[in-house]
């Protein structure tokens, strides 16, 4: 009767089962105490109805205990919700380091979405099952909103700036992905599929299809075109060897991390935050580089190892 009707998404992924336990709970509190207190509302508004206009209620002075335990209860209930979900948060918020990397790139109305190896894809997305995959996002125009039900994952894609989710799937078949935040009149067309597949197909779709460079090599071909490597590492500017992820001293004092938005923000904006002991020489390039090309730079600098070049 209720194969055509499910009452909730797929679980698919390591971290939906722990989201829907806690959905589950919430709702059950939710449901009793609504119950609870309509119930009670209605009882006493029958049992201590005024039956003629000369009757009196006597007054009530109140219950400590019955206060207390208005106040403890619900108390415990909120903390009991509020410390579980912040584990499922801070659990789910760290991509774990082996994790696949994949880029994502909302615009209207599609997803463009690129391998770390190369492969580029439309409105689809392959993984392999029982591996985590990162998605690195962002947008081209307005706020979209990557949402993939079975997997319990979703975030907002915002223009002008990084933000990443990460899932490991748990069972190969197809799922469906949305955008979930309204951007335009073909808002509802903005979806597309998650095809979850065993490790030795996902190989073998990563190397039968279209022969890509990967997103790193792609990334070098254009720091050489856009000349980069004439400062870079010359002792004009600072060195990518190593950087990524390291904290990076600023003139003003500061320190920042060598993350994605960093070099994001040095690449658009190159006098908004100067590496102590350089001048502000570089050029700006807003308007010609593309959020695609930005990927690809980042990952050219993230593929460049660990250890800092020395001087």
């Amino acid at each position: 009767m209720w194969s055509g009707f499910p009452l909730r998404p797929d679980q698919a992924s390591t971290i939906a089962e722990g989201f829907d336990h806690l959905f589950y709970f919430e709702t059950a509190v939710a449901i009793f105490f609504a119950t609870f207190i309509f119930g009670t509302i209605f009882y006493f508004a029958i049992k201590y109805r005024r039956r003629s206009d000369d009757e009196r209620p006597p007054e009530i002075e109140g219950s400590l205990a019955l206060e207390l335990t208005w106040t403890l209860i619900p108390s415990a209930l909120c903390a009991i919700m509020f410390f579980w979900a912040s584990s499922l948060y801070f659990t789910n918020s760290r991509p774990p380091t082996r994790a696949l990397e994949v880029f994502v790139i909302g615009k209207q109305w599609m997803w463009h979405l690129q391998h770390a190896e190369g492969p580029r894809e439309i409105n689809e997305l392959h993984v392999p099952v029982g591996r985590p995959v990162k998605l690195t996002m962002t947008s081209e125009d307005v706020i979209h909103d990557f949402f993939i039900p079975a997997f319990r994952v979703k975030h907002d894609v915002v223009p002008g700036q990084y933000h990443s989710i990460w899932f490991e799937a748990t069972k190969t078949g197809k799922y469906h992905f949305f955008c979930a935040q309204y951007c335009g009149a073909q808002h509802s067309g903005m979806i597309g599929w998650v095809y979850v597949m065993s490790e030795v197909d996902y190989e073998q779709w990563l190397t039968g299809g279209a022969k890509n460079e990967s997103m790193a090599a792609s990334g070098a071909d254009l720091y050489q075109k856009l000349a980069c490597i004439t400062c870079h590492g010359t002792g004009r500017a600072p060195a990518f060897n190593g950087i990524y992820g390291k904290p990076v001293k600023l003139t003003d004092g500061q320190t920042v991390t060598a993350d994605d938005a960093y070099i994001r923000e040095s690449i658009l904006n190159p006098s908004a935050k100067i590496v102590e002991g350089y001048t502000p020489i570089m050029p700006t390039f807003k308007g010609q580089v593309s959020e695609e090309e930005l990927l690809q730079l980042i990952a050219f600098i993230k593929s460049l190892g660990t250890e800092p070049q020395k001087p």
